[in-house]
């Protein structure tokens, strides 16, 4: 994809958080994930899949400033480190802009292809102080922005999080009942 990995991405939060302690600047970080991806490798092929992800690659790069960063983390995830944010709805305009972007037709071999993302966004500090809280932070809205119906983008708020913590107990706990066949049907 031309893109740095989920390694570069994460040398360079670590380089931009350090700076801006010092500067006292804000950051975001944007996670997205595709929408819909799946049906493009399963159905035309994992080369068609290839070349959507250049394809969205491009426009990711076109979508944001020299100073900010794209990478591509792993199958149809990416992320966006925002440098310098002036203004607090910054971010949602860069995650307006890149949502529309992904949501063009893609030329794939002649074959018209729509797809979509979702984004989740977190800001250095408010939702966090290290790069690894941040992402698990962006992540956390992203799956809020999923659940709203998907290409949408969602700021990470503290309440999110709780919510999250409280569906994975659950979660567990179901799976523990049934593993330990703790649970009957009554019709």
């Amino acid at each position: 994809t031309g893109l740095p990995n989920r390694r570069m991405f994460t040398d360079r939060l670590h380089q931009v958080l350090a700076r801006s302690k010092r500067d006292g600047t804000t950051v975001a970080v944007l996670c997205l994930e595709l929408d819909i991806f799946k049906p493009v490798n399963d159905l035309p092929g994992h080369g068609a899949g290839d070349e959507l992800l250049k394809q969205v690659s491009k426009r990711l790069l076109d979508s944001i400033r020299t100073e900010d960063t794209a990478a591509r983390l792993g199958g149809d995830e990416f992320s966006v480190i925002q440098v310098g944010v002036a203004h607090p709805d910054g971010p949602g305009v860069m995650a307006e802009r890149l949502v529309k972007a992904i949501s063009k037709p893609f030329d794939l071999g002649g074959q018209q292809t729509m797809i979509g993302t979702s984004i989740g966004i977190a800001l250095y500090p408010g939702d966090g102080e290290e790069g690894e809280d941040l992402v698990r932070a962006a992540d956390t809205a992203l799956y809020r922005a999923k659940e709203a119906g998907r290409g949408t983008f969602r700021f990470f708020e503290a309440q999110m999080d709780v919510r999250l913590q409280e569906r994975r107990l659950l979660e567990r706990d179901l799976r523990s009942a049934l593993a330990g066949e703790e649970l009957r049907v009554h019709y």
